[in-house]
Order: C-alpha cells, then structure tokens, then sequence
C-alpha cells in the first residue's frame, strides 16, 4: 500500500463508516459489496456514464463480419476494461460465424486482472471453433503499460483495442499512451470506439452527506474520468475540491491504484491512499481498513 499526503489525524471514532464512492453502474454492484462486507455504508455517487451504444457496437462488427472478417489480419485484441470485453462480446452475440477460421497463428486475447473472468469458453468459443488457436493472456501487474510489456514485442503485427469514446470531458492519458505505448512496442494498435464514457450530472446526495458533520469517511476513484466527472458537478453547485476538503478535513481520498491516482493528482485532487493491490477493488477497500486499524 502507497499512502499519499497522509494527513497526521486519525478519523473520528464512528460506529458506522460511510464510503462513498463515483464508479459507473457496472461496477457500483462489485464495490459496493465489498464496502457492505466491511461493515461500513456505501454511498453510490456515479460521476460517469459507462455503456456501449449502436454506434460503438455497429463499429467492433466492423471487424468481426463475415465472409472476410477484418478481424483475421490482427494478432490480438487487448482489452483495457470490463465494459470493452462486454461490448465485444454484445457484438460477437450479433455475429452468426466466428470471425476467426480454425485454423491459423495464435490469437490473444488480453484483459486485465478480474475483468479476465469475462473472457470465458462461451466468449472465445465465438471468436473461434479451436480454442487451441485462442491464448488468453492476463498480465502479472494489472495496468495498461503492464498489458503492453506482457504482449511482448508486435514486430509488425496488429493489435486491436476497445476503448472508450470520451463525451463531455477530456480524454484522460490511459488510452493515448496505451496506444502509444504498443506502437513503441512494435505493435500496429488499432483503436476502436467500444463504448462511451459520458458525464453524469448531480452530486447533491454526496454534498448533503459531507454537510452533516463530515458524514463521509472515505470516497473511492476507480478512473480519471471519475474525478473529472466529480470536479465538473461539484462547480454546477458552486463548489471545488478545495471547498469540499475544507467541509470534510478527515475525509480519506483512496485511488484504486496508481493510474487512477495520478490522473487525480493532474487534476488537483489529492490521494491520501492508493492500494498497491489494483487487479480487483478488494486492494482498495482493504487498504482502507488497515489505514484505520492504523489509528486503533
């Protein structure tokens, strides 16, 4: 665990945490569990629509129509999150043939730490009939760059990746400079639109908590385009972070690992914690309570 600008206070005493935390709906469920699991309250305030669309469907079929799928000229596809693999796999149930023949080089197909648990036999079973021509590669340190150094050196062959269209915020670096990263790697990096990460208005439920007394413990970032998301609604009501670290002074900021965190900090959100465990949100809900257990 890498704690940041660790404040020099413990928390309050309290008899019942609450956490609030800005994911998109498809992965509130997961985190919130896990919140639930500690004993502590969860305060779902999403800052980001997550979701795929007829447009970013209609463009992975692009690659994955056949007689002569465009598909077959790539060497991998590399997934960067849990919504892309589920919109491939939306366009894939669209598709009456694999787009893969049988028979041919190795295919990869690469996610990321839990979100792997997606790339199932029925998922692969429809990319292609062998699942010998399939290798499903998930990287030891669960991170984009981590992905790149894992797929090894492209010499020349194309990767395809499904990634977000950003509307109504700035795109954050992850999916520039994983692409940038792939081509330094030899690679030939296809970006496809999979999906649409989208602003979502309204923090009230989140400011009249923090208004009762600092009724909020910890609020938890699970991506960039959260924070941003957050920051844009909290000057809708005439406030900044600055403002809301003034209303809450104990309130712990924790990043679901380092990416996430940086992107915070470029945004003049400070992290007060970061979880060194990233491939899934337990890392960061433990991380939490050993910062806590810390003050006992």
């Amino acid at each position: 665990m890498v704690v940041l600008n660790l404040q020099q206070y413990p928390p309050p005493p309290a008899t019942t945490r609450v956490i609030a935390f800005t994911t998109p709906q498809n992965y509130a469920g997961r985190l919130s569990n896990l919140i639930h699991q500690k004993g502590w309250d969860p305060l779902w305030c999403p800052t980001v629509v997550v979701e795929p669309t007829p447009q970013t469907i209609s463009a992975i079929q692009h690659y994955l129509l056949p007689p002569d799928s465009p598909l077959h000229r790539f060497s991998a596809v590399a997934f960067t999150s849990r919504t892309g693999i589920s919109a491939f796999a939306e366009a894939l149930a669209g598709i009456s043939t694999p787009p893969l023949a049988a028979d041919g080089e190795i295919f990869t197909v690469s996610a990321l730490g839990n979100d792997s648990e997606l790339l199932s036999e029925s998922f692969t079973s429809k990319l292609c009939e062998n699942p010998e021509r399939i290798r499903v590669l998930v990287p030891p340190v669960a991170t984009p760059s981590g992905l790149v150094e894992a797929l090894g050196l492209g010499l020349g062959r194309k990767v395809l990746c499904p990634v977000p269209a950003v509307i109504g915020l700035e795109e954050p670096p992850v999916v520039p400079k994983f692409l940038a990263d792939l081509a330094r790697w030899g690679w030939v990096a296809v970006r496809v639109n999979a999906y649409e990460t989208r602003w979502r208005s309204g923090v009230a439920k989140l400011v009249e908590k923090m208004e009762e007394e600092c009724g909020v413990d910890a609020i938890v970032f699970t991506s960039t385009g959260e924070v941003e998301g957050l920051l844009k609604s909290l000057a809708e009501v005439g406030l900044n972070w600055g403002m809301v670290r003034g209303m809450c002074p104990r309130m712990v900021a924790a990043a679901h690992g380092p990416v996430t965190a940086a992107g915070a900090e470029k945004l003049g959100v400070g992290i007060d914690l970061v979880s060194s465990r990233f491939d899934s949100f337990d890392g960061v809900v433990d991380a939490l309570e050993c910062r806590w257990r810390s003050f006992e």
